[in-house]
Order: C-alpha cells, then structure tokens, then sequence
C-alpha cells in the first residue's frame, strides 16, 4: 500500500506538489546554505585564529608585527576568495615597553611585584622612582580626594572587578585605567599602579591603554596582578591599623619610549554583491593585539569568525548586498583604524553594521539598533539564532569600538553577543593564546554569524534603506 499525500502538501497546489515529488527535485537538492556549511564541523575560523597567532603572535600598533600582519592578512583573505582586498594604511604615533619593574619596599622586607606599564605610560627613567603610596578603593575616591592626599605620591587604585556574563563591569572599573593616571597627575602624583582591569587569579597583569588629557604631563603609570594588589591591600591595612610602621613605599622601574609618527592600517575585503545599488553589510573585528600574549582571543579570533561567515555566505551563492570585511589596525592603543575608516568611508552608504570582539566563547545573546523599518527582520533574525541557543536581548545594539563612529553617525546595528565569563580572566594578559579557545564555541560563533550575515545580505531596501 503506498503513503498517501499528507494534507500539509496537497495544501501547496498542484504546481508545487508536482516539484516536490518529482525524480527531478530528488535528484538536485538545493545547494547548500551559509549555515549549513557552517555547521559541517568547519574550522574555517580556527584555522585563521591559528595561524595568525602561530605565524605572526603579538601584534602591537605600529610596529613591524602590526605590518606583517596586514601583509599575512591581505595574502589570507586574497587566497579565500575575497574580492577587493586591500591595505588602507594610516598614520599614528606609537608607544612600546621597556623595563617594567616594581617592589614594595617598606615597612616590610622588600617584595617583588608582577607589574606591565599602561599604554601612553610616561618613563620613571632607568635608575626608576620611590614614594609613599596613597591607597583609593576606586577611581571615584581618587576623584573625590584632595590634591593634599595624593601630591609627591604614588597612587594606587583598588578596585576589584568580578566576572559578568556581558562583561558589564568593564566600563565603571575599567575608569582606573582609562583616566586614572590623568586625573593623578592633575592632583600632583608622581605615578600611578591600578589593580589590573581583570578576574582572574593569575599572577598576570593585565595591559590596557590609559589616556592624559591635552596639557597633562604624563606620568609613569602600570597595573599589577591581582594577587599583587591583594598583598598590597594586606600590608595598607597593617599600616592604617598601626601593627606596622608606616608608610608603605613603593619603588617603580617603566622604561616606555615613544617611537614617534609610524605606519599602521586597516585591512579590507568584500564580497561583492549581485545589486550594486544596494548598500553593503559591515564586519569588523581587529587585527592589532596588545604584546604580552599572542592576541588570540583578542582579537585573533574575531576576525577568524566574520571572515569564515563571510566566506560561508559567499560560498552559498551572490548575496543581494555586499558583504565588506574590516580587519581593523591600532584598535587596541586607541581605535585609530576604526576612525580611519570612518574618515575614509564614513560618507558611504552602510546597511547594518556588526562587529566580532569580545573573545571566543558562544554567542548567547542578540540585539538590535535598527530602523522601524526592520521589525520583521529582527524578528526573523532572532527566530534564525534560537536554535543555536541565542536570545533576543532588551537593550539596543551599541556595535564595538570600530563601528562605533558609524554607529553613531547612524549606521544600524547588530549585536552577537559572546558569554565574557572568562574573558577578563584572560584579557590583555600573558594568558591570551590560542590555548584558551574552546573550538566547539568557536563554531557556534560561526554558525550564528553565518545565520545573521546571510539573511543580512539579502534583506531587501524595505527593511534596510
């Protein structure tokens, strides 16, 4: 006896049913989707993750890493097919590390401490430099302080971040290092030790870039372990109690030197889509790392994720729109690729932007900032990724560093937000290689990058102007 036809079909019409159970349909399946090849157990992204950080490792702005960087990338990116691959370079200043060296001299028996200097640090000069220290348990205390509490000093920030999925607690206890420094050296401090900027148990600092306004002499400035700044906290409160006699001391050795004007750059390719009159699709992710690691999760794996979506969209036939890849340079001291880009192409018509930087653990979370216009393509976008374990956030979307002046300028935005339990465990630090990358995350990025780029690039005019 053979099956009849479920109703579900025969409600198709005789035309379609007819496509449906013919030898012909049988024999020529649909050719593939973005999100099937994803999910074929591809290691597109690991395998950029791997090598860039195998082949080239740390990838400081401005310097000769950073450029064979853009020239490994442009080779990369050429031999998977992209078209348009280009070197946009720009110039920056450069800072890089020297020395870097510190101890707790007093009341105590000297102790050594696990120090790196903050970006823009200024030099305490090779024989270095000793003080007093004057102690805040945050950036807002050291604000608030009298110039009297912190002149002549050395001045430490104590302000002890704890992991959040969406990484939240970056932006207040991030401050320390933004402009901690800057608002020392306003007061009188002779230098400046954060507790570093992560979660972790390490005896690794974490690096980070720290900014001095414009007629602000900087000061020599660096962030220190946590288990450092804990012993630091233990011998302050022997001093303050008076079981100890005070004051506690600190000595300094940063050697940083400027290298003046050098070369930096973005580096960009495209897949080109089959309606040159609709706006493209921007990926971003950057290439630059700080030096204490290989810059695998920051941001290594990143650009690994958009360019292996990219790649799998184009694989699956012309999208409608342009897909332009951003391997940004010099994000990390500064952003200066992402304004660079925006200097070069903010006057172009831009779709939707989205940006890939914030490790390699799964996405877990969706958002949008996108024209009223796009409700049901939200909706779709949102329906695509719950399979993968992905939920529609509450917030609008707010992009990443380097579409952050296309978003402001107006540029919609998608957010895939990736699990940064860990990520500041990890964050600017020795600890950051390729290692730390789970590869099965890693695939899920990929496979929900691959969901959203595709039905992004052949949205229609009607949803995304």
């Amino acid at each position: 006896m053979t099956n009849p036809v479920p109703a579900r079909l025969l409600a198709l019409g005789g035309a379609s049913l007819a496509l449906l159970v013919s030898p012909l349909s049988a024999q020529t399946p649909p050719p593939p989707s973005a999100v099937d090849l994803a999910q074929r157990g591809d290691d597109l992204a690991w395998s950029i993750t791997e090598d860039l950080t195998t082949e080239i490792g740390q990838r400081m702005a401005g310097t000769e890493a950073e450029a064979a960087a853009r020239k490994w990338a442009v080779a990369r990116l050429q031999s998977m097919g992209f078209a348009n691959v280009r070197d946009e370079p720009f110039d920056m200043s450069v800072w890089v590390r020297g020395e870097e060296e510190a101890w707790l001299t007093s009341p105590f028996l000297p102790q050594k401490l696990a120090i790196t200097a903050l970006g823009t640090s200024a030099s305490t000069g090779a024989k270095g430099l000793e003080g007093d220290i004057a102690y805040f348990e945050s950036f807002d205390a050291l604000v608030a302080a009298p110039d009297t509490q912190v002149k002549g000093k050395i001045v430490f920030i104590d302000h002890q971040m704890a992991p959040a999925q969406d990484g939240s607690g970056y932006g207040t206890y991030g401050r320390g290092r933004f402009t901690g420094a800057n608002v020392a050296a306003k007061k009188g401090a002779i230098a400046t030790v954060i507790r570093a900027i992560g979660t972790d148990d390490h005896r690794n600092p974490h690096a980070g870039g720290t900014n001095f306004e414009p007629g602000v002499k900087p000061i020599p400035a660096g962030a220190i372990s946590n288990p450092d700044a804990d012993q630091l906290v233990r011998q302050w409160k022997r001093v303050t109690a008076g079981t100890a006699s005070g004051p506690l001391r600190m000595k300094l050795v940063l050697t940083p030197r400027n290298l003046g004007t050098k070369k930096s750059g973005n580096v960009i390719a495209e897949v080109p889509g089959r309606d040159p009159a609709a706006s493209p699709v921007i990926v971003a992710c950057h290439l630059d790392s700080w030096d204490l690691g290989t810059g695998a999760i920051d941001d290594a794996a990143g650009c690994g994720i958009v360019a292996a979506a990219a790649k799998h969209v184009m694989t699956a036939g012309q999208p409608r729109r342009t897909i332009r890849v951003l391997w940004a340079g010099a994000e990390e001291v500064g952003v200066f690729g992402g304004q660079a880009y925006f200097d070069a192409h903010g006057t172009e018509k831009h779709a939707v932007a989205l940006e890939s930087d914030f490790g390699a653990d799964r996405v877990w979370r969706i958002d949008f900032k996108l024209p009223d216009s796009a409700k049901a393509l939200s909706d779709r976008l949102a329906a695509a990724v719950m399979p993968f374990g992905v939920v529609r956030g509450r917030q609008p979307a707010n992009g990443g560093a380097d579409i952050g002046a296309l978003v402001q300028a107006g540029v919609p935005a998608v957010d895939l937000a990736q699990d940064g339990t860990r990520y500041f465990d990890l964050h600017h630090t020795p600890d950051d290689t390729l290692d730390k990358i789970d590869p099965v995350q890693l695939r899920q990025n990929v496979v929900v990058w691959s969901a959203v780029l595709a039905i992004l690039a052949n949205s229609e005019d009607s949803e995304l102007p």
